[in-house]
């Protein structure tokens, strides 16, 4: 039921239609559960919007010596589910989280996650990396603190910033580390960082279509 509810997705979002419209219709139509309707919102996607991403994604061996923008909470959340094993490979070749969670959450496993993301980030050869957080989500000026220091004990060179809007923020850079779509349509190159750090630390995601042939 799935696999079909998937192929007619796809149907529409190739015809141009727009996805929540296309997504509500299909999975009323199959009567699928809340974490059936949640995977497709998350991973399936336009032939269209699959090759615009393609054409944006750089690989690690592409940005030396140039700045990273970070979409800090969106990273951190993809890292957390990669951890729990609650992230999955999308469509368009990006990691996402299936955590069902809005805002991040500050966590005792806040710190190690930022390690490892302040060491991978050393190992880019970039000349900076920007960090950018939400001022309004609770715990946000603990997580710039702790993120500096990560950045600080690796050596990176970079800056962390707590903003009103992130999205609007990071629209303005040329390479920005997230899953999100409505910044992606917007930039010139997009990195999932959260993907290439899962990599080094072991926690790989599980792939859509793998979840697809298990239905």
């Amino acid at each position: 039921m799935l696999i079909e509810a998937y192929r007619d997705l796809k149907y529409l979002l190739n015809r141009g239609y727009r996805k929540s419209y296309a997504l509500e219709f299909v999975a009323n139509h199959y009567r699928l559960t809340k974490g059936e309707r949640y995977l497709l919102a998350r991973c399936v996607f336009s032939d269209e919007w699959i090759e615009e991403v393609e054409r944006k994604l750089l690989r690690p061996e592409e940005l030396g010596g140039r700045v990273l923008a970070v979409d800090g909470f969106n990273v951190l959340i993809t890292l957390e589910s990669l951890l729990e094993g609650k992230a999955i490979l999308c469509e368009d070749g990006l990691v996402r989280d299936l955590k069902y969670q809005g805002r991040y959450r500050l966590n005792e496993g806040t710190e190690r996650l930022l390690g490892h993301l302040a060491r991978a980030l050393d190992g880019l050869d970039i000349e900076k990396a920007v960090f950018f957080y939400g001022k309004n989500v609770p715990g946000s000026g603990e997580v710039k603190r702790l993120t500096e220091e990560a950045l600080i004990r690796e050596g990176v060179q970079g800056e962390v910033r707590l903003v009103k809007s992130p999205d609007f923020e990071l629209k303005a850079f040329e390479i920005v580390a997230t899953a999100d779509i409505g910044i992606i349509s917007k930039i010139p190159h997009v990195f999932d960082l959260a993907a290439y750090v899962g990599r080094l630390a072991g926690w790989e995601a599980g792939g859509f279509f793998e979840i697809l042939g298990k239905t």
